[in-house]
């Protein structure tokens, strides 16, 4: 199979902005808040933008061709992660996600643990990321009915170039003026905690079932390797995704290459540059900012040339 290129489902909810028209997405809505860029998921699914399959859902694709996700995609009922662009202009809600055995029991569907990439931050930009200090549930259900919970979650500052895995159960937020890259598990199960006012459903009693009361610390980044020309740095992994940072060391073109891996699909998604695919036989695919590529579990060989930094997502497991 070959290599091809994605459509994303775009989502405009209230706090979004307009950044991710410069990654090349196109709406009519006044807003874009999220542009889904690899989704199986029911409430957003992406379509097949090139090649002999354009115009069909990924889902449908996968149904009919399910070796092109690979062998470690075999143990999952469900595709198993959803990549998004996220273009915080306001504050998203505080909430937190359930564990797959409390989303499963409590509507059917997976629960979410996530990774951020931060793209772009404006100054004084920043997440909340879980506890401060351990609380007990009383006194987390106190300080929702009080509204003093703002002032008992970390605040974190953050810049271009910051990861953050979030664990299922870790309360969380991103603030106003962050522009991300997020890889999690193929589910949209969140339940609000906090809105800022805005009116929209919470969901207090799961939140007292799932929420982690006790301080998550960040992980640190392993020390980027280098690899003909590129510099690669691993993000984070968990069961559900492996992601990878890739970039060219100088301004010249690189080549990077792939192909024959039966073990995963590859997921790319371009932040900045341009380049191009090509594959074995002569087939070319533009590589922009913005640009959404799936390459098939064995496909055929090729490779990536051009001055780029992307992020690589796949499913791996260890043997």
């Amino acid at each position: 199979m070959k290599p091809f290129l994605l459509k994303p489902a775009l989502k405009d909810y209230i706090w979004g902005g307009n950044s991710l028209r410069a990654f090349g997405k196109v709406s009519a809505a006044d807003r874009i808040a999220e542009s889904w860029e690899l989704s199986c998921h029911p409430e957003g699914e992406c379509r097949i933008a090139s090649g002999d399959f354009a115009g069909r859902t990924l889902t449908d694709f996968l149904r009919e061709f399910p070796q092109a996700a690979g062998e470690n995609c075999r143990q999952f009922r469900e595709f198993p992660m959803l990549v998004k662009l996220i273009d915080a202009h306001d504050e998203l809600s505080v909430q937190v996600h359930p564990d797959d055995a409390y989303a499963m029991a409590h509507g059917g569907g997976l629960g979410k643990t996530e990774l951020w990439y931060i793209i772009d931050a404006k100054p004084g930009a920043e997440i909340l990321y879980g506890m401060k200090e351990p609380m007990s549930q009383a006194d987390f259900q106190q300080s929702i009915e009080d509204n003093t919970l703002l002032d008992k979650l970390r605040h974190v500052p953050v810049r271009a170039g910051d990861v953050f895995f979030i664990p299922a159960g870790t309360l969380h937020a991103v603030g106003r003026g962050i522009l991300l890259a997020e890889i999690q598990e193929n589910s949209n199960t969140t339940y609000r905690v906090y809105d800022y006012g805005r009116g929209r459903e919470l969901h207090i009693a799961q939140a007292l079932d799932v929420t982690n009361l006790r301080p998550v610390e960040t992980e640190p980044l392993s020390r980027p390797a280098r690899i003909d020309g590129w510099k690669a740095q691993h993000l984070s992994d968990c069961a559900y995704f492996y992601a990878s940072l890739w970039e060219t060391e100088t301004q010249a073109e690189e080549t990077w290459r792939f192909g024959g891996d039966t073990a995963s699909f590859l997921h790319i998604l371009v932040l900045d540059g341009s380049g191009a695919l090509y594959t074995a036989d002569g087939d070319c695919l533009p590589l922009s900012k913005g640009t959404s590529l799936f390459i098939p579990a064995g496909s055929q060989s090729g490779e990536i040339i051009g001055n780029l930094r992307f992020i690589t997502t796949e499913v791996y497991q260890e043997q």
